[in-house]
């Protein structure tokens, strides 16, 4: 039985499925005439805008995490653009402190000429400052009030105690207010420094007296006194 049933099993013939043969041709060889392409079915059309199927990773394979180096080049990257805030800030407090020790040294050099100024304005004031000695002063003056210098103190100022050092006080109802009256120096400042305080004479307000009701004033009186 067992050589009976093989050579049955061996005299069957193959099972192939049917050749679909699909004429693709866009002339029609009998009429001559384009055919129309037909709409590809839903089984042939490509699957491009499919979603992912049960169990299929959504994650994009070209988005993939940033490796080591990545890491590591932007930590490298962090550091450089902290090293180079660093060296801004240090290099503008630098230049800062320069132009300090630079504005120190040169008060400090126009500090020491202050009392050849003094010469100089005493001398102007009883007429000595003359010819080519005036010259030379105008010259320096005009120098040191070119890098900085800037004198000040002068009659009518209001008085300020932070610039101004009272050494004489007197009273008039001829000022509104602390005003200086007389300048005994001048005083001078280098650029927001003070050099040297002025020696000023001050003046206050001093409110004139009201006359009582019925009663002329002095002044009227006296003229009146005068005329009899």
């Amino acid at each position: 039985m067992t050589g009976r049933h093989s050579n049955e099993i061996d005299e069957q013939e193959p099972v192939t499925e049917p050749l679909v043969v699909r004429d693709r041709r866009k002339i029609d060889p009998e009429t001559g005439q384009v055919r129309t392409q037909p709409e590809a079915s839903e089984a042939e059309a490509p699957a491009a805008h499919a979603g992912p199927s049960l169990g299929e990773s959504i994650v994009d394979d070209a988005v993939a995490a940033p490796s080591e180096v990545e890491k590591e080049l932007a930590e490298r990257t962090a550091d450089l653009q902290r090293l180079q805030a660093e060296f801004a800030n240090y290099r503008k407090r630098v230049d800062r402190d320069r132009e300090a020790v630079v504005s120190a040294a040169k008060a400090s050099v126009v500090n020491e000429l202050l009392p050849l100024l003094d010469d100089f304005e005493r001398a102007e004031q009883h007429g000595d400052l003359t010819g080519a000695f005036k010259a030379v002063a105008d010259k320096l003056v005009a120098s040191l009030q070119r890098i900085g210098l800037e004198p000040f103190g002068a009659e009518g100022e209001p008085f300020d105690p932070s610039v101004h050092e009272a050494v004489q006080h007197n009273t008039s109802p001829e000022v509104a207010g602390p005003t200086v009256t007389t300048v005994l120096r001048r005083g001078y400042r280098f650029g927001d420094r003070t050099l040297r305080a002025a020696l000023v004479g001050v003046t206050d307000h001093e409110p004139g007296e009201a006359p009582v009701e019925g009663e002329l004033p002095v002044e009227q009186l006296s003229d009146e006194n005068a005329q009899q």
